[in-house]
């Protein structure tokens, strides 16, 4: 376990019941640091900051003003920030020239803009260096049908955090990204749920299964300790998926058929 006794962690993306940066906040939590948890839910934040004695905080991503209420918080209440963490998404799977430039608009203020705007935010009140993480996704690098928006999105700000690493590694911050692949929490319970959808991605991963947000969070634990000595980097959390590829909708399809049968 890393140590992070002493650390203030923020994690974004935290409003929804046992979900990827819920998960983070309890090991961030386990590993000794204070956490504050953000997003959009109040119930589910209070609920989790109680559960890992830490702190909440309501806040809207691709809203600037709920973020900049955020930080000025934060530095009221803590002084600084050590550890941020981004796990907000949306799993948008729509065929390209069906995807509408509303879900565009959305998509880009909440995996683009958004984030762009809360490292801003973090960064203007991390006073002793710190440890910056983005959740991205295997789908950066490798093909998934119908997924464009959400893939286009999410390897721009891979690049983004490769220009904050270099900017601000002088003052101590490093910043890397965190790639899953299709990974078991409840954004992707529906998908479960159908049989022979996940048994289609298994053969695409060379450690022979399918993962699970506490996989993630052990890497982000890591990544926040100052036992880390990388920046600007895309560690791919996936079990080996990038060595491979995403299967096409006609193999899902044609797992589902078998597994109906």
């Amino acid at each position: 376990m890393a140590n992070l006794k002493g650390k203030v962690a923020l994690v974004i993306g935290a409003a929804g019941k046992d979900n990827m940066g819920q998960v983070i906040a309890r090991r961030l939590a386990a590993d000794g640091a204070r956490v504050i948890v953000a997003g959009r839910h109040q119930d589910a934040l209070e609920t989790i900051a109680k559960e890992i004695k830490g702190d909440w905080v309501q806040c809207d991503i691709t809203k600037k003003s709920d973020l900049d209420t955020m930080a000025a918080k934060i530095a009221k209440d803590h002084g600084t920030v050590h550890i941020a963490v981004n796990a907000t998404g949306w799993g948008l799977l729509t065929p390209y020239l069906e995807t509408s430039e509303e879900d565009l608009r959305r998509m880009t203020d909440l995996q683009f803009i958004g984030p762009y705007m809360f490292f801003q935010a973090v960064i203007g009140i991390m006073k002793e260096g710190g440890s910056l993480i983005q959740i991205s996704s295997a789908t950066a690098k490798i093909m998934l049908n119908d997924h464009a928006a959400y893939m286009g999105t999410k390897a721009g700000f891979d690049h983004v955090i490769r220009c904050i690493a270099n900017e601000f590694g002088e003052r101590g911050i490093r910043a890397n990204t965190v790639s899953p692949g299709l990974t078991d929490t409840p954004m992707t319970a529906g998908a479960k749920e159908t049989p022979g959808i996940f048994e289609a991605f298994i053969g695409s991963y060379p450690l022979g299964r399918i993962g699970t947000s506490d996989d993630i969070a052990s890497a982000i634990s890591w990544i926040s300790s100052d036992e880390c000595y990388m920046t600007g980097e895309n560690f791919q959390v996936n079990g080996g998926l990038t060595l491979r590829r995403n299967p096409t909708n006609k193999e899902m399809a044609a797992s589902i058929e078998a597994h109906a049968k």
